[in-house]
């Protein structure tokens, strides 16, 4: 009995989770593109964070990919400054890398506070100021930014990095709903935003 009911739980979370994820994407249509011609300016874009180290040990492929897209907007004239978030030597990195991609230092602020999707949209609002703003990261990510973004007030848009063609990483793979599941009970514990 003891275990039926803890299959039951199981299966329940896990259906809430596909069901997360899978609203958070349909919701995130209007306002994510992987044609930086479709977003607007903005003062500052956000790019959010991910290990620099990839599963087997080398360059992370989610990491290089969002620093392109960060630059390809930044080159676009759609942001002046870009906003790196994320936690541990993820910011410096990320910060390293645009250089390397031709974003003048200057041109980018680290935020060293943004160990979740949440904590960096909070930050962009509260640390930053930001009522407007464009989140970089990929699709699977930016879903979840924007739907916290525009629930805590911020005018909202993603820039959509190239995602991974194959099961790169299985626990990013996986990790995508718990993390979706996550952002609605984030969103839901805090209060929306005065509009």
């Amino acid at each position: 009995m003891f275990l039926f009911a803890v299959g039951g739980v199981a299966l329940v979370a896990v259906l809430l989770a596909w069901a997360a994820e899978r609203g958070l994407d349909r919701a995130a249509d209007d306002w994510s593109f992987a044609d930086v011609a479709r977003l607007p300016e903005v003062e500052a874009a956000v790019v959010l964070g991910t290990a620099p180290i990839g599963p087997e040990g080398g360059p992370n492929v989610y990491f290089v990919r969002r620093l392109d897209a960060a630059a390809a907007l930044w080159q676009a004239g759609k942001a002046r400054t870009l906003i790196v978030s994320g936690s541990g030597d993820e910011p410096e990195a990320m910060k390293a890398g645009l250089v390397a991609r031709g974003v003048p230092a200057d041109a980018i602020r680290l935020d060293p506070e943004g160990p979740r999707t949440w904590d960096s949209v909070r930050r962009a609002r509260d640390a930053f100021g930001l009522g407007r703003t464009i989140f970089v990261s990929q699709r699977f990510h930016l879903s979840r930014a924007l739907f916290l973004a525009r629930h805590a007030g911020i005018e909202a848009w993603g820039f959509e990095a190239r995602d991974v063609e194959r099961p790169y990483s299985f626990v990013t793979t996986l990790r995508r709903y718990p993390s979706a599941l996550r952002a609605w009970i984030d969103a839901w514990l805090q209060p929306a935003a005065q509009r």
